[in-house]
């Protein structure tokens, strides 16, 4: 991958070649990476963390990287003015375009950072990797990292994603029963795909909260759409697989449904205590 000039995304963080004087590349850093796409709870687990007392530099997350390097990338090689983009489909094409010049994808935008030694010291974290292709360049690229691989089921998420807390106990509770009459279809919300994603069950209960009112059509199909879009660019089964084949040693998977956060926070520090 070509770099560009040295760039500065934080005071302390940045990418490009030459680095600064005492700048050093994150590959030679202790470093943990969040895995895992929308809604499986990559921001609760951060400050579970914080809370947990783990003490980490955050570095730029996916969005930013996304906005500072991904997408102006790719808009110079189109010939394309630089400028932000926050339509999610545009985005999706920056980065499947970004994916098709660095297989790596974001794993090689992480893999290109820079720190200042001096004010970062101690463990690096990153929020987050997605893809099989990211992660297995980052296993790759990145020799003292780990990774936690945090997985949720779709119906979850889609209730994440519309800033709902239900327990996932309350899917099963809601969808024993047939939605009313009235209920609109996942195709007359223009998000047909998602039929194959969820059960009948599942459906049912998302379009039951709707229809009581609980939440708008308009914000479900929104993170349907979200789930179906990241769906199409991301195999959660086939990331996970390409770490438990090549950094087994360096991964702990974790069901945010099942474990609480502040369970899951303690497991990760254990996790990275028994790390060599």
């Amino acid at each position: 991958m070509t770099l560009p000039l040295f760039t500065r995304l934080t005071a302390d963080v940045g990418f490009g070649t030459p680095p600064l004087e005492r700048w050093q590349p994150i590959a030679a850093r202790p470093l943990l990476a969040l895995v895992g796409v929308t809604g499986v709870g990559k921001s609760t687990t951060l400050q579970a963390l914080s809370h947990a007392g783990l003490a980490y530099h955050l570095l730029p997350d996916r969005r930013a990287l996304t906005d500072r390097i991904l997408i102006p990338q790719m808009q110079e090689a189109a010939g394309e003015p630089v400028e932000p983009v926050s339509d999610r489909a545009r985005r999706f094409g920056y980065t499947r375009d970004y994916r098709a010049r660095h297989p790596g994808g974001m794993g090689e935008a992480l893999a290109s950072l820079f720190v200042d030694a001096e004010v970062t010291p101690g463990l690096l974290l990153f929020d987050g990797l997605r893809g099989a292709n990211e992660v297995t360049f980052a296993t790759n690229a990145l020799p003292a990292a780990h990774f936690v691989v945090l997985e949720a089921p779709d119906v979850v998420r889609v209730i994440r994603l519309m800033g709902r807390n239900d327990p996932f106990d309350a899917i099963a509770m809601r969808g024993e029963g047939q939605a009313p009459p009235h209920a609109t279809r996942f195709a007359d919300l223009g998000v047909p795909d998602a039929v194959a994603l969820l059960t009948d069950q599942e459906q049912r209960a998302l379009l039951e909260m709707v229809n009581a009112g609980e939440v708008n059509e308009a914000d479900l199909q929104a993170a349907l759409a979200i789930v179906i879009e990241e769906r199409r660019n991301y195999d959660p089964t086939a990331t996970r697989r390409a770490l438990e084949e090549r950094a087994a040693d360096r991964t702990l998977v974790v069901d945010t449904v099942a474990d609480a956060p502040h369970e899951i926070a303690l497991r990760i520090i254990e996790s990275l205590r028994r790390a060599p």
